[in-house]
């Protein structure tokens, strides 16, 4: 072959654009199902972008879990009612936006309800006597919990408080997962963490076609959203439970009485980010329909779809319910 053509060929395939394609990673991390799906042209870039996407989920969960005697917030929950406990300002701002939500839905949102929550073993099918509960009940309380953000610390003004960043901590890492990607170039992407997933960009030219689960039928969907650049998380009563006597006890609690919250089966949130949906979707499960919806609808660019106790599907004004 002349030389000539073996330079011609050999420039053609340098510049030869890589093939575009989608990139997909699934792992168990945070006691739940992580994902990222993202569009890239570059595949090393992929690897990288989905590794930064795992490393971050395995970040917060290092640094958040109270299933990690070694974590930060095991120690908040061992020794801030001694004193203050210096912790990380990651840690900082999302206790302090929990507190915001607590303070929006009137406390039906509350990192204080681990007080009551940590007697459920939902693995050994094992929940707390009354007796436990009542004893237990003074430590729900988010007015007990008192950030210092210029030093960083955490003190409860009461014993026996405890908190749990479970339902907050999941949206705020899929939040910084996409960030990760965004900074690395991705410009369409999906992270998703158990219940909580926010996308980046379109679908290329389509939108995510996001399902909302049936409570009751796995696998089944009660409604599908077409959706771009928007979060969305569900809250449901399927996810950590178990039954007793014909009655399901979750891991959802009323902040109010530390009983099981009944009024719904899931509330799906959808807005700007995960951090605000995970919250939410929370607070309008334990809230119920009426006054779940009374909240979502005093916020800019938030909507909601609940199942109620009874399977019945209501939608937000913003929403328009399948035809």
């Amino acid at each position: 072959m002349p030389r000539f053509l073996i330079v011609a060929i050999s420039l053609l395939l340098a510049t030869a654009p890589a093939r575009a394609e989608w990139f997909y990673r699934e792992e168990a991390i945070m006691g739940t199902r992580v994902a990222v799906e993202l569009w890239s042209e570059d595949a090393d870039l992929a690897t990288r972008a989905m590794d930064a996407v795992i490393a971050e989920m395995r970040r917060t969960d290092e640094l958040m879990s109270t299933y990690k005697p070694e974590s930060q917030l095991s120690a908040v929950n061992a020794h801030a009612f001694e004193g203050p406990v210096a912790v990380d300002p990651e840690i900082i701002n999302v206790v302090s936006r929990a507190l915001d939500f607590s303070r929006l839905s009137n406390g039906a949102f509350d990192i204080t309800y681990a007080s009551v929550g940590y007697l459920y073993d939902y693995r050994a099918r094992q929940r707390p006597s009354d007796e436990q509960v009542a004893a237990a009940l003074p430590g729900v309380d988010y007015r007990q919990v008192h950030v210092d953000r210029d030093r960083n610390t955490i003190r409860f003004l009461r014993k026996g408080v405890r908190i749990d960043l479970g339902g907050i901590g999941k949206g705020h890492a899929v939040d910084r997962s996409i960030e990760a990607l965004r900074q690395l170039g991705i410009e369409h992407a999906m992270v998703n963490a158990g219940g909580d997933t926010r996308l980046l960009g379109d679908r290329r030219g389509k939108p995510w076609i996001v399902g909302v689960r049936d409570p009751r039928n796995e696998g089944k969907m009660v409604t599908r959203l077409p959706l771009e650049d928007e979060a969305i998380s569900t809250s449901g009563d399927y996810e950590r439970y178990f039954e007793e006597d014909g009655v399901r006890y979750h891991h959802i609690l009323v902040p109010g009485t530390g009983d099981v919250a009944r009024a719904v089966r899931s509330a799906t949130i959808i807005g700007p980010d995960a951090t605000l949906t995970d919250g939410l979707s929370t607070a309008v499960f334990v809230l119920g329909v009426e006054r779940g919806m009374e909240l979502v609808g005093r916020l800019p660019d938030v909507e909601a779809v609940i199942v109620d106790k009874d399977g019945r599907i209501f939608y937000s004004d913003g929403l328009a319910p399948p035809q």
